[in-house]
């Protein structure tokens, strides 16, 4: 296979040592077009490919130019490599299996493809693993993935409880709890799910009250929790109801509890260990977990809640333990704004888990949790310069832009830029700021920078689930 690789002088070097590297696939041709690879021209890419018979062009990804013409000219198909010279090797590896993408960068086109190709495996894996038993068609237990049950705590003080249900699910919650405090009654379990019980999914309810679970019987798929107080009680209701149960251990042991529950007649059984949180004996809990024949259920979200870290890591972490001591359910929840997003994070750690059938650690499996921090830090080579000179400090005194300020936040997942009473909104910095500029909402450069450093604050924010202020810190 031969391969023209346009290059700036700026990366030459590192797009040759690619090459070299590579020299016993593919025939690569290497050719410098200017200073910068990204700003080759069409013209000139297709006076490269007339002068020899390639079977490809790899040109950088940041290139904006398109080669559609060069294409139809030469009849050679021009591919996106790389937006990172440094990146150039992990492409060349995969060239002769993998077609790249005519639009999308190779390093995020690639990245897309094994995501893709991680999800599908799961998917196949869950479809033909054997479960202990199945609640409203999801799998629990046996050779299945460990699934993600979502809580809403004080459920029957949701303003819009359906929403929040939905919200879950489509975050990748595979079971959603309702949780009841004390001050809950009958009436209120009842009007909540009878709220959401168009919701296909599975729901359970979250109180260990039984006058609370036998309400939610109706329409419940899994109670949380049964123990030696209730059992006697609700137990047989709940086995009548055919709903799941989930057993915890209180003044009588976790093995005791599950037998009073098999007595009462329910078939459907996952014991909780009762995971404690980190200084409050975390790892001592663990011990817990082997030797239950049970399916068991992992109680991840109070450990998250009970720890100041950020959850991606943490989320990632518990659900490496749950898979090692043979969870069936990792619970999680978003009671705090540190932990919003939870539900998500632990759906992915978890089909990171499932992922892990013949390898030995959960690394380069095409789903991951790096989301501030980068797997390989790019090298790129130095800026060149003849001079240099210190910035100048900003002024004290602010100069405003005589057509006006303007008021910049965020509604849901979109950036709303406010000028004289009329807004702007959109997914993007990028879009909002051309149309305030097409629109003759600014004139000056200085508000320009600004504007634009504000807007992309506002895109950061919501990316990442923060809170977004204007003028104040990321």
């Amino acid at each position: 296979m031969r391969i023209l690789l346009p290059t700036g002088s700026a990366t030459v070097g590192i797009v040759k040592a690619a090459a070299e590297r590579f020299s016993d696939r593919y025939e690569i041709d290497v050719a410098v077009t200017g200073d910068i690879a990204s700003f080759l021209a069409p013209g000139e890419l297709q006076r490269l490919l007339s002068g020899g018979s390639y079977d490809m062009a790899v040109v950088s990804g940041m290139c904006t130019a398109s080669f559609a013409g060069v294409e139809r000219k030469t009849g050679i198909p021009v591919y996106r490599g790389p937006r990172h010279a440094a990146d150039l090797p992990l492409v060349l590896s995969v060239l002769d299996r993998v077609r790249l993408s005519r639009t999308v960068p190779a390093d995020e086109f690639l990245a897309q493809v094994r995501r893709e190709e991680a999800c599908r495996q799961v998917a196949l894996r869950e479809a033909e693993a054997e479960a202990d038993f199945i609640i409203r068609g999801t799998k629990i237990g046996g050779g299945s993935r460990m699934k993600v049950l979502a809580e809403i705590m004080d459920a029957h003080k949701r303003d819009d409880l359906l929403t929040d249900v939905r919200r879950f699910f489509a975050d990748g919650a595979d079971i959603v709890d309702l949780g009841f405090g004390f001050d809950a009654t009958p009436g209120d379990v009842e009007r909540c799910f009878a709220a959401v019980a168009e919701v296909g999914g599975p729901l359970a309810v979250d109180t260990q009250d039984p006058s609370l679970i036998a309400a939610a019987l109706f329409r419940v798929d899994l109670v949380l929790s049964l123990h030696e107080g209730n059992i006697p009680v609700v137990g047989k209701a709940v086995a009548d109801a055919g709903a799941a149960a989930v057993v915890v251990p209180r003044d009588r042991t976790l093995r005791e509890n599950l037998a009073a529950a098999e007595e009462a007649g329910i078939r459907c059984l996952i014991a909780d260990p009762l995971l404690q949180p980190v200084g409050s004996g975390l790892t001592g809990s663990l011990s817990g977990f082997p030797g239950i024949s049970s399916p068991l259920f992992f109680g991840a979200g109070n450990v998250v809640e009970l720890l100041d870290a950020d959850s991606p890591g943490v989320n990632a972490l518990l659900a490496g333990m749950a898979h090692e001591v043979g969870a069936a359910v990792v619970f999680t929840s978003e009671h705090s704004d540190k932990t919003r997003g939870s539900v998500a994070e632990m759906r992915q750690a978890t089909e990171m888990m499932a992922l892990m059938t013949d390898r030995p650690y959960p690394k380069d499996l095409g789903l991951d949790l790096l989301i501030l921090k980068e797997k390989r830090r790019r090298r790129e080579p130095p800026l060149e310069y003849g001079s240099v000179m210190d910035a100048y400090p900003v002024p004290d005194e602010i100069t405003y832009d005589p057509l006006g300020c303007i008021r910049i936040g965020i509604e849901g997942d979109c950036i709303v830029a406010v000028h004289r009473g009329r807004a702007v909104r959109g997914r993007c910095w990028e879009d909002v700021f051309y149309t305030l500029l097409e629109e003759g909402s600014l004139s000056r450069f200085d508000h320009a920078a600004y504007l634009g450093k504000e807007l992309f604050k506002a895109e950061l924010a919501i990316r990442y689930r923060r809170s977004f202020e204007q003028d104040g810190p990321f």
